[in-house]
């Protein structure tokens, strides 16, 4: 029986030994290959082909070669903070297109090169946060469709190349984060033409910009619209008055040093953008239109929702929402959960041309129902206490005390103590019963 089973067991660790075999001093769960805090000055040549996740952080790498993950088709996730690195070789992502989330913080990085992220189209998070970043290239972020949120906060960068995002090239793009930087001029004409979810989602605090009326015409408009990214930091938005770092100013908090700015006028944006508020009833049905500047009637449409994240028409599947060839977005029955901002996204592909339309929609509660609580309760109160009143000093009074004086007879005292005798037996108020023998009133002498 064990001479039978011997084939099947090398042909077993044949093929697990296809798949790749964790290494000894890492620890493989499932689709998850976890090498932190191992020593090493190299990646392992021997991972689980199938990980999705691979954790490299807090090691000593200083370089990646190419191909690095090539075995790793299924890879998502990559961790590769706090180490060594200085540069990435071309083509080092070669055959890891599924790569979603790239964690590059905390090394020492100091050119950011066009070819590090070929290949990532379906990245979404790029993490360079905390290196020693001075260049950026300009197409470093070329082919990055589908990315979300990109961090290079802590570097010492000097110039970012912000006409390399538009609404064509970056669709999803909602957040970037330039804070902590050494930003001072910035073309504002490139940055006013950001796409509105990129500028909404801007982070350029702690930078030593230099105060002028362009930058505080941008921000001006910014603030307006309350953008979190400036409500969340307003002490840390500071400029320097004639490129003296030691003279600064909170120029959010003291507007008063741009008094002979002109800012009244609309910032100009490459697109219409259309901008609305909606307040609904929870379980009301609401339908949102994506009418925006382009007029072609091929158009393809995608929104952002505040419960579903990105819907397209081919990928929502929600029985109480619904999005039609021409844009429009519908909400069944409204809940709590679905106030927010709702960005559509029109997309002619002909004409490389996208344009945005925003709706912040503001769900509450039926107001009826607070009336019914409180005021119903009072109003019971106040109506049960008429009617006893009523009860009490209106009702007739039917005992035989309050009768009309009448001839006093011999029938009448009789039926006095025959109801004295019998009171324990009757029910209070209740009219005296008259007997058989004597039916009528008065009675005959």
């Amino acid at each position: 029986m064990t001479f039978r089973l011997y084939p099947l067991l090398v042909l077993i660790c044949l093929l697990h030994g296809s798949e790749g075999v964790c290494p000894p001093m890492c620890i493989c769960v499932s689709d998850t290959a976890g090498c932190s805090s191992c020593g090493l000055t190299k990646i392992p040549q021997s991972l689980p082909t199938y990980s999705v996740i691979l954790d490299l952080s807090h090691n000593y790498l200083s370089w990646l070669g190419v191909g690095s993950f090539k075995k790793m088709p299924k890879l998502e996730k990559l961790l590769l903070t706090h180490n060594e690195l200085v540069s990435l070789d071309e083509g080092v992502f070669t055959n890891a297109s599924s790569l979603r989330y790239l964690d590059l913080s905390s090394n020492k990085l100091r050119v950011v090169e066009q070819h590090y992220f070929q290949g990532l189209w379906k990245l979404e998070e790029l993490l360079l946060f905390n290196n020693k970043i001075t260049q950026l290239e300009a197409g470093m972020l070329n082919g990055l469709s589908s990315l979300k949120k990109a961090y290079f906060s802590l570097n010492q960068i000097t110039y970012f190349p912000f006409f390399s995002i538009t609404d064509h090239s970056h669709p999803f793009m909602s957040m970037l984060d330039l804070s902590s930087n050494r930003l001072s001029r910035l073309p504002w004409v490139d940055v006013k033409a950001l796409p509105m979810l990129v500028q909404r989602g801007l982070y350029l605090h702690n930078n030593s910009l230099i105060c002028d009326c362009s930058m505080y015409s941008v921000f001006w408009h910014w603030d307006l619209r309350g953008y979190e990214t400036l409500r969340d930091f307003t002490e840390e938005h500071t400029c320097t008055i004639h490129g003296n770092t030691r003279s600064f100013v909170r120029f959010l908090r003291q507007p008063r040093f741009f008094r002979n700015c002109t800012v009244e006028k609309p910032m100009s944006l490459p697109v219409t953008v259309f901008l609305s508020k909606l307040t609904v009833t929870e379980g009301e049905m609401v339908r949102l239109d994506c009418e925006t500047s382009l007029s072609s009637r091929d158009l393809s449409f995608a929104w952002l929702t505040p419960s579903m994240g990105y819907i397209t028409q081919t990928s929502i599947n929600d029985t109480l929402m619904s999005l039609f060839p021409n844009g429009t977005l519908d909400i069944q029955a409204t809940k709590i959960n679905d106030s927010g901002l709702y960005v559509c996204t029109a997309q002619d592909m002909k004409q490389a041309l996208n344009a945005t339309r925003e709706v912040n929609v503001t769900v509450v509660l039926p107001q009826t129902e607070t009336f019914n609580t409180g005021y119903t309760t009072l109003i019971a109160c106040v109506l049960s206490l008429l009617f006893i009143f009523v009860y009490l000093y209106l009702t007739p009074c039917r005992c035989s005390c309050c009768t009309q004086p009448g001839p006093r007879s011999v029938f009448s005292s009789s039926r006095r103590s025959h109801h004295s005798s019998q009171s324990s037996k009757r029910v209070v108020f209740m009219e005296p019963m008259l007997t058989e023998e004597n039916t009528e009133w008065p009675p005959k002498s």
